[in-house]
């Protein structure tokens, strides 16, 4: 089981494509609360060069709220991180965490649901940005 949805854009810029996922975000019900700059902080902190690579911590409240009510502790979870990466000048990868795949260590039924369907909602966000 891949531990992740992926996408790629091609001719494209690297602004563009960040915009396009919180746009695609934003539609799916998630709020971006996080947003780290992998290249500037690895910049900052090792002298260390990087390719463009950002880090979204997503949240959707209402299914956030759901999970916290199944699971106290699933908060060490939670946002789910949504990456925007230039490997390359021109084509850029969109991945999201598959929540199923990082809360099969959870033993709790309640949360099973409240994965797929969050989930459900991350997959459509990543077909979306093709189309956006």
């Amino acid at each position: 089981m891949d531990y992740y949805f992926s996408t790629s854009l091609k001719d494209t810029n690297f602004e563009g494509a960040l915009s396009k996922t919180k746009e695609a975000l934003k539609a799916e019900g998630f709020g971006v609360l996080t947003e780290i700059d992998i290249k500037a902080t690895l910049k900052q902190k090792l002298d260390a060069n990087f390719h463009n690579y950002v880090i979204l911590g997503a949240c959707n409240p209402p299914l956030a709220y759901e999970a916290l009510s199944a699971e106290d502790k699933i908060g060490t979870m939670l946002p789910c991180n949504v990456i925007v990466q230039e490997k390359e000048p021109g084509r850029i990868e969109i991945a999201a965490v598959d929540p199923a795949a990082s809360m099969q260590a959870v033993k709790n039924e309640a949360l099973a649901g409240i994965a797929e369907n969050v989930g459900t909602k991350l997959k459509k966000v990543i077909e979306n940005i093709g189309n956006r």
